[in-house]
């Protein structure tokens, strides 16, 4: 974490910046607006500087507005004094879940999106993969934020979580928090990447309810490693899950993209899994697992079950040039839950490396059935 500027440097300096930067692009808004216009003629698209700006003035203001709320609750709070009471972690939830859904609607109008949910209250864990990509039902609801019956049901309360779903594509974190939130009525506990703290209002939101920022380390872990220090902390984080609680985690510890995924499997080599290497080999959409996360929460959480979430639709989307030239984007964004009862999961951290790699093959092969779905 020594990357990061101490936390009273990101309050002080970074949460009022943003509420400066906010007003100050609020204001200009018909300078940058006439500008943007200007240059659409010259820069070919639909309309995609005008887009882009108005998304960067919508997310500044959207930011500011969640840094204000915060300083306000910390106000009530007793100047941060009774902040950890549990009244003080639901309203942040509240907030939070709030936030998401103003924002997906702003987001999803202008990029038009839609995201659609599958799933089945009656899974059976390992059956071929063509018959989990057969097997998913349509959903219900079309839209920003859309689920069917059978999704829901795979969160419904009485049973902690563990979530693990695959990571590719910009803001399908956002995408999976906001559908906990506001779709399932599910409270996470986040495991995110530490430079996320440069955002404000992440930063401050996420440190007033349970989460871990971590600085992702190479598969397995040592003694003097990062891994081992990622893992304790984890465990940490899934301790005492509530029946209306889900951890959630991304196994693959980051985006997907050529490079990490050829280094993930060099490192399996140099560790001499061998075996282990040849089936991310095979895996063409998802990275290898790392293990080691899912066994801490899995030790911590003895009463959870498991679901695995697969999605699909912005897995091209892996550049900035990319992003750009997919604007406005018009994707149908396409995610797919299973559950695995607790009593189903293996133990021992070895058996469960191999359970977790068979999962992900079996992502793997419901992003390969899906139309969309681009071979790496």
């Amino acid at each position: 974490m020594s990357r990061m500027p101490p936390t009273w440097v990101r309050r002080i300096l970074l949460g009022p910046l943003v509420i400066v930067a906010a007003l100050a692009m609020l204001a200009l808004t018909p300078l940058w607006l006439l500008v943007a216009l200007a240059l659409t003629s010259l820069v070919p698209g639909r309309f995609r500087l005008p887009r882009v700006a108005w998304l960067v003035t919508v997310y500044l203001l959207w930011d500011a507005m969640l840094v204000i709320a915060m300083f306000a609750l910390w106000i009530a709070s007793g100047f941060g004094y009774f902040i950890r009471r549990p009244g003080f972690v639901t309203a942040h939830y509240r907030l939070g879940a709030w936030g998401l859904r103003l924002l997906f609607w702003i987001f999803g109008g202008v990029l038009r999106l839609t995201i659609t949910t599958t799933g089945s209250e009656e899974e059976v864990p390992t059956p071929p993969p063509a018959a989990a990509g057969a097997s998913a039902g349509a959903s219900g609801r079309v839209g920003p934020a859309a689920g069917s019956a059978a999704f829901d049901a795979l969160f419904a309360a009485g049973t902690p979580l563990i979530v693990a779903s695959r990571h590719g594509g910009p803001g399908d974190s956002f995408i999976l928090i906001h559908t906990l939130l506001n779709e399932v009525a599910r409270r996470p506990r986040i495991v995110l990447k530490y430079t996320l703290q440069w955002d404000p209002a992440i930063d401050i939101l996420l440190h007033r309810v349970p989460s871990q920022f971590i600085v992702p380390s190479g598969f397995g872990g040592t003694p003097r490693g990062g891994g081992v220090r990622v893992e304790e902390a984890l465990a940490r984080l899934a301790t005492g899950l509530g029946p209306e609680d889900a951890f959630v985690i991304f196994p693959e510890g980051g985006n997907v993209s050529a490079a990490r995924r050829t280094s993930r499997i060099k490192r399996l080599r140099d560790a001499g899994r061998e075996q282990m290497a040849e089936r991310a080999e095979a895996m063409r959409h998802v990275m290898a697992p790392q293990p080691g996360g899912m066994h801490a929460a899995l030790s911590a959480a003895p009463d959870a079950d498991v679901v695995f979430i697969a999605h699909t639709g912005l897995d091209r989307l892996v550049t900035l040039r990319d992003i750009w030239r997919e604007l406005p984007m018009d994707k149908g964004i396409a995610m797919r839950a299973w559950r695995v009862p607790r009593s189903e999961v293996p133990d021992g951290l070895d058996a469960r490396a191999t359970w977790l790699f068979d999962w992900f093959a079996r992502i793997d092969a419901w992003i390969d059935a899906h139309p969309d779905a681009p071979v790496r």
